[in-house]
């Protein structure tokens, strides 16, 4: 028998992977519907369509490929396309990030130089402190006050667990740089003393919460929100330090107030890294001693022994104004924490 006769038409090219021309040029997705990050688990986002609108829904997400490496975190107000109708099953996509208005970092330590974005957007950052059970660590605090002024963010301290210590050495501490103090206790019957003041400072903002494990977070956040369901943790008896029960962060909304107030929750941390923070960020958030710094010989590092500081010389002008020399002091002790030489 004859083999068969083939001829041109019998074959066939597959086009190789470069064959098809690339284009820089991406969907402008003019139909996106903006929504708020309120979580992350494994690549795949919690988000809230139209939040606080009347079409509120929430939805799942992913992010899209044309986001590269950026980092979406709670807080983040992004555009979706898809299927944005919140129906089990469906999954949208993340296209844009809007700009940010505030974004908090750290890094693991000083001299890291990978900074992580913990959450966007956020108005305050609150540092949720224990009195007692575990010790107060005011290096830890200072950080934190230190990275929100350099985020533009205000610094609230909520101090826990009040009936075994007595706040007002810390609250002496911290009024001076413009913190304000909250102080909550848990009383026999599991309320919480002093959660009025706590969501009075709330209202109408986004805040995120950090602090150590242990120091009572979580059931501030479950006071909170009382649907939140965060896990709570003891402390041990040999390290005086908590077990890490919040796992990711997440938006939650606090219902017990008159204006849109939102919380974020993180998980319990053991440091707080400032390698992104410019020390002479720091100084802003001191409008008083900004001016005065002004007279300072150029490259004055502010510190406390930075020869011909003008600092220096303001408090010396007026001896008997405490104010002075509590200021100076507070923010030196904020540039310590900065650049690692505090005791």
């Amino acid at each position: 028998m004859a083999g068969r006769r083939y001829d041109e038409s019998d074959v066939r090219i597959r086009p190789g992977r470069g064959s098809r021309p690339r284009t820089k040029q991406r969907p402008e997705h003019a139909d996106a519907e903006q929504a708020l990050v309120t979580g992350v688990d494994r690549g795949r986002y919690a988000v809230l369509v139209d939040a606080d609108g009347p079409g509120e829904r929430r939805t799942v997400a992913m992010k899209a490929r044309e986001l590269g490496r950026e980092r979406v975190v709670p807080g983040d107000v992004v555009d979706l396309v898809g299927d944005t109708s919140g129906d089990e099953g469906t999954l949208a996509r993340i296209v844009r990030i809007t700009e940010r208005r505030t974004v908090l970092r750290r890094t693991a330590d000083d001299t890291d130089p990978v900074e992580r974005v913990i959450v966007a957007n956020a108005d305050q950052l609150v540092i949720v402190t224990a009195l007692a059970d575990p010790e107060p660590r005011t290096r830890m605090i200072d950080r934190c006050v230190a990275a929100a002024y350099d985020a533009g963010m205000d610094a609230l301290l909520a101090l826990t667990k009040a009936d075994l210590a007595d706040p007002a050495d810390l609250v002496g501490l911290y009024a001076p740089i413009g913190v304000r103090v909250v102080v909550t206790q848990t009383r026999a019957d599991g309320t919480i003393a002093g959660l009025d003041d706590v969501l009075g400072a709330l209202d109408g903002r986004t805040s995120v919460l950090v602090g150590h494990s242990g120091v009572g977070k979580s059931t501030l956040v479950n006071a909170l929100v009382p649907d939140a369901q965060r896990a709570t943790g003891v402390v041990n008896d040999v390290t005086g330090r908590g077990r890490h029960t919040s796992t990711s962060a997440v938006a939650l909304r606090v219902p017990a107030t008159p204006d849109p107030t939102w919380v974020i929750d993180t998980p319990g941390v053991r440091s707080f890294g400032l390698a992104h923070v410019d020390p002479q960020h720091l100084l802003g958030a001191f409008a008083d001693l900004a001016a005065v710094a002004e007279d300072c010989p150029r490259g004055c590092t502010h510190a406390a022994d930075a020869p011909d500081c003008a600092l220096d010389d303001w408090v010396a002008q007026d001896p008997s104004d405490t104010a002075r020399a509590a200021r100076v002091d507070s923010f030196r002790r904020l540039l310590a924490s900065r650049l690692g030489t505090a005791d």
